[in-house]
């Protein structure tokens, strides 16, 4: 039994424990540090209503009513860890933990403005990256961008001028544990009647990914969306397992978006040619044939159209790995993964139906080089798996002459064209360009283009510089090759990886007075170009994207149609097809005369190949024609 004293003791522990969680929500500093992240928060997602993160949009801002006691309550357990710590420590350890916040803000913005999407867990395991990406990185930031640092500057001067107050805050940490309880409490609460029980309003939920992920962020904001993202890529880490039902449901819904059309005169129209593929950093299709100040932008590319296959309305469908999902999507017909980089996260993936595979079992051989390191964006290992038989990469030039990220185009290209001329025939060889990378800030020296008054000093007139100067030095290859007879039996394929300057600068473009309605452009459109001296110019303007890449240049070529037809692709034959669709990253559908059950199939696919990639899904196909 307890004695008197023990008993009043037992007794006054609720009320103790009361006193302590209200002393904790009464902190001066708790209840400023809490008010100002919930006003970060709300600016951060009025911010992201726009699509560069650089202005306000009212209408956009929520995707429905956001869960304000969600808010509440994952931002103050976040805060309440500062009541651990008494005196000096716990005054700058609430700073400290407004400073974290807000460079979590900070860095998914600057991420959101240039691929659309966070920071996320994935991340982590692509450090190689950051080489030389420290210009690309300024270029992200914003004015706009300094409001989330003022009171940060003030608290700390006001922290140091009444530093001798220090010893007035004391630990509290039954306190915080409180905050701490309630907050998940109440989390489990709020999970249970919005995701079990649709309780809320229409569209809200908490602990569910959205198709997009401002949803997810607006319900969650930063702290519980990154909290949750990293349970995600705990889940997304574990591979996919298919069950037999779940493949033959990938094989119909593949299958039933295929045409069985007869052939018609691009059927193996290039047979027994030689293939070169060039990746064209930031190509957008608005400058194609296009002029500034009766400059063209891309002289040496508008010459080529006479004698190519020109698709004008073929889109961009990269996502969380930029152009290295371009790499992807180009050599095996697949979306690229919903979280992170598909080359990071499954770099040894089995594609036995990928573009270098097809063109293997032809009797070509096969060679991927890239200006860059082979680990950037582990673009070697990635390729290599995808069945490219020879790989080179920087090592194997000389990378003295740089611009930007790495070696100059005009280096590059030239010591390639040594490459290439030596190759035996028939051959396939596939690689990339790298100067006309974002910011578009190209020497004094390698500007050609006169640019107008309005044009100069901007993002605009510099992406200009940079697609002219490219379009001349890949001019130059083509022309060296061409005198050496390199040129005479060989395709060249080339497309945009993504848009440029209005991908990662379209809050600049529209601020730019002057400028022509085909500047002002942003519809996410590349070019694909396939150009032989042989062929007769033809403009294609049907719909289709980079999945559509690999089964349009296996046509061409004559490859066995069991090889990239029915369940093996995403993509489509571009040439010869009456659907008029591409399916953008963000689910968009650009479409014409799709059914309505044709547009639900079109749009699982990206979901498909998420799963398909995620589940190597082709490793253990046998004949997935079977």
């Amino acid at each position: 039994m307890l004695n008197y004293k023990e008993e009043v003791i037992y007794r006054n522990i609720p009320t103790r424990i009361k006193d302590k969680f209200f002393e904790g929500i009464k902190n001066r500093d708790f209840l400023l540090t809490l008010v100002i992240i919930l006003i970060k928060t709300l600016l951060f997602l009025a911010l992201l209503s726009d699509d560069k993160a650089n202005g306000i949009h009212l209408k956009s801002i929520f995707f429905s009513m956001p869960p304000l006691g969600a808010w509440l309550a994952i931002n103050a357990a976040f805060v309440a860890i500062g009541l651990f710590f008494n005196g000096k420590v716990q005054k700058w350890s609430f700073w400290t933990l407004n400073l974290l916040f807000t460079i979590l803000v900070i860095g998914d913005m600057w991420y959101y403005r240039s691929n659309s999407v966070f920071l996320n867990y994935h991340m982590f395991s692509m450090t190689s990256n950051l080489d030389n990406l420290g210009s690309s990185i300024v270029s992200m930031v914003r004015l706009v961008d300094g409001l989330f640092l003022i009171d940060l500057v003030i608290m700390a001067v006001k922290n140091i001028k009444n530093r001798k107050t220090y010893t007035k805050h004391s630990r509290n940490v039954i306190g915080a544990l409180c905050i701490l309880l309630v907050s998940f409490s109440f989390l489990t609460y709020l999970h249970i009647k919005l995701d079990r029980k649709a309780g809320g309003f229409e569209g809200q939920f908490l602990f569910r990914t959205s198709w997009s992920p401002n949803q997810t962020m607006g319900n969650l904001t930063p702290i519980g969306y990154h909290i949750y993202d990293g349970y995600d890529f705990y889940q997304q880490s574990k591979p996919y397992k298919f069950d037999s039902n779940e493949k033959e449901e990938v094989r119909n819904t593949l299958t039933s978006l295929k045409e069985n059309k007869p052939d018609n005169e691009y059927a193996g129209m290039l047979k027994g040619k030689n293939l070169l593929v060039i990746q064209w950093e930031s190509l957008e299709n608005c400058v194609i044939n296009q002029k500034v100040d009766g400059q063209e932008i891309t002289p040496n590319v508008n010459k080529l159209l006479s004698n190519s296959l020109y698709f004008n309305n073929f889109y961009e469908q990269t996502y969380g790995g930029t152009s290295s999902d371009a790499e992807l999507m180009t050599n095996t017909s697949v979306f690229p993964v919903r979280e992170g980089a598909t080359f990071f996260r499954y770099p040894t993936n089995t594609y036995k139906y990928s573009l270098p595979n097809i063109f293997k079992n032809m009797g070509y051989s096969t060679l991927a080089s890239h200006p860059d390191k082979g680990s950037y964006w582990n673009w070697m290992t990635s390729l290599r798996s995808m069945g490219y038989e020879k790989l080179l990469d920087a090592s194997d030039y000389d990378t003295s002459d740089v611009i930007n990220l790495g070696v100059s185009d005009e280096s590059y290209l030239k010591q390639f064209g040594e490459v290439i001329k030596k190759q035996k025939s028939p051959y396939m060889a596939y690689t990339i360009t790298l100067t006309s990378h974002s910011p578009f800030d190209m020497p004094e020296n390698d500007r050609y283009l006169k640019l107008p008054e309005n044009l100069e000093g901007t993002k605009l007139g510099g992406y200009f510089q940079s697609i002219n100067y490219t379009d001349r030095y890949i001019g130059k290859l083509l022309s060296d090759l061409e005198e050496s007879g390199a040129l005479d039996n060989t395709v060249v394929v080339m497309y945009g990886d993504h848009e440029g300057v209005h991908k990662f600068y379209g809050d600049e473009v529209s601020a730019t007075k002057g400028l022509e309605p085909w500047m002002e452009k942003d519809d996410r459109k590349i070019p694909l170009i396939v150009y032989n001296k042989d062929i007769q110019g033809k403009t294609f303007s049907v719909k289709g994207g980079q999945v559509d890449t690999l089964p349009t240049v296996a046509y061409l070529f004559g490859a066995p149609k069991e090889q990239y037809s029915s369940n093996l692709t995403i993509g489509r034959n571009l040439l010869n097809t009456n659907k008029d669709y591409a399916l953008l990253s963000n689910y968009d559908l650009k479409q014409d005369g799709l059914t309505p059950e044709e547009q639900e199939k079109v749009k699982s696919l990206i979901g498909i190949s998420d799963k398909m990639i995620r589940g190597n899904y082709y490793r253990d196909e046998a004949d997935l024609n079977d």
